[in-house]
């Protein structure tokens, strides 16, 4: 169990829960970032004292200075600002920053040796490869936050070289079984309201079209060593199974609990310990059927064109990720459609030459030229 620990985004789902599972477990909090919400960040640093802050707006990042001016915290600014609390002095570093800006804070963790807490999947979406090679030769633990992700690595302890095929499972989100002509007029408000999980608007309208599923599909690769053939997505709607391996015999193994992020964040920071937790159980009498399908991909394409980056591998999924990440936003700003979100990311996909064997300035590259392609109205 760790004793100290940085929670990059902790105003998001994802860092207030953190934040919330760090208290009850008595582990010191050393720095918070927050992209603009100064003030959420201002009462999580009145009330967990930690020593280093960033904003990634500066001017927000300047008003937090005025805010906090009567206590004694460094305030730091920017993507540098984000790098320099993912190297403070504390143990594990929970990624929550939403986005491929996660990128560099986590290979900046990686070098530093620290625990990654990893809840930011578009860093190994964007660059698996670099940075699982870089925890390797650092020798820094990645601890999946991800529910799917969890579950498989809490299936594969001790029995990695046991692994026959991964069962990635997922909800379908709030659409499933809709054609694309009743998609056309779905709203932000309608897609934000996943029918399980209470996330923040990004990550939920990813679920709602399956991009989500095909981020963690690609995700699953790099972080289990793994080939797109050794995994297979299933459609389970009501999310107690939270993935599955298969192992070489024909034994599945399961984990199974309540569709409740707060379980997977407590265990990165406890692992390989166990904690007792606050968290409601799971009841099998009045749990009712658990049901399993095949996803269709016709109907969600935006899982299918992940699939297909992460076959192609180099750029292309930063590619796709970037123009999603972008797409997305329109789409929250009523600026586009929800099916034009899978329009403009396949466009990018299409029209931006991959690089096969990437290097990080490439990567970084291709992020910003989808991102700009994707972005034009």
């Amino acid at each position: 169990m760790i004793h100290s620990v940085s929670i990059l985004g902790s105003t998001g789902s994802i860092g207030r829960q953190s934040l919330a599972a760090a208290e009850r477990l008595g582990i010191r909090v050393e720095a918070l970032t927050a992209q603009r919400s100064i003030g959420l960040l201002e009462e999580q640093i009145r009330k967990f004292r930690p020593s280093y802050a960033a904003v990634y707006d500066k001017k927000a990042a300047a008003d937090l200075r005025v805010a906090v001016a009567d206590m004694d915290i460094e305030i730091g600014e920017g993507l540098e600002g984000l790098r320099h609390a993912a190297t403070v002095d504390a143990q594990a570093v929970v990624t929550a920053v939403s986005g491929s800006v996660g990128l560099r804070p986590t290979l900046d963790a990686i070098a530093a040796k620290k625990r990654i807490c990893l809840a930011n999947k578009e860093t190994l979406v964007c660059a698996g490869s670099i940075v699982m090679k870089a925890a390797a030769d650092e020798g820094a633990e990645i601890v999946p936050v991800d529910s799917e992700h969890a579950a498989i690595f809490q299936c594969l302890e001790g029995r990695r070289d046991q692994l026959h095929k991964i069962l990635l499972t997922g909800s379908g989100g709030p659409f499933r079984g809709w054609t694309r002509e009743q998609t056309a007029s779905v709203t932000p408000e309608q897609a934000v309201k996943h029918p399980n999980w209470h996330m923040g608007a990004k990550i939920s309208v990813d679920s709602a079209t399956m991009m989500n599923k095909g981020l963690e599909f690609i995700e699953a690769m790099h972080l289990f060593g793994v080939t797109p053939d050794d995994i297979r997505v299933v459609v389970h709607p009501q999310s107690v199974i939270h993935s599955m391996v298969e192992l070489i015999d024909g034994t599945v193994l399961a984990q199974l609990a309540v569709p409740d992020m707060g379980l997977p964040i407590q265990y990165a920071m406890t692992w390989p310990e166990r904690k007792a937790s606050p968290y409601e159980r799971l009841d099998f009498w009045q749990m009712g059927d658990m049901t399993f399908e095949a996803p269709d991909l016709e109907r969600t394409p935006c899982l299918a064109l992940a699939m297909d980056c992460a076959r192609r591998g180099g750029t292309a999924p930063a590619i796709m990720n970037a123009a999603n990440e972008a797409a997305v936003a329109l789409f929250l700003r009523h600026q586009i459609g929800y099916n034009d979100i899978y329009d403009r990311v396949a466009e990018a996909v299409s029209r931006i030459p991959g690089t096969p064997d990437p290097t990080l300035d490439d990567i970084l590259a291709a992020d910003d030229q989808a991102r700009r392609l994707a972005g034009e109205r």
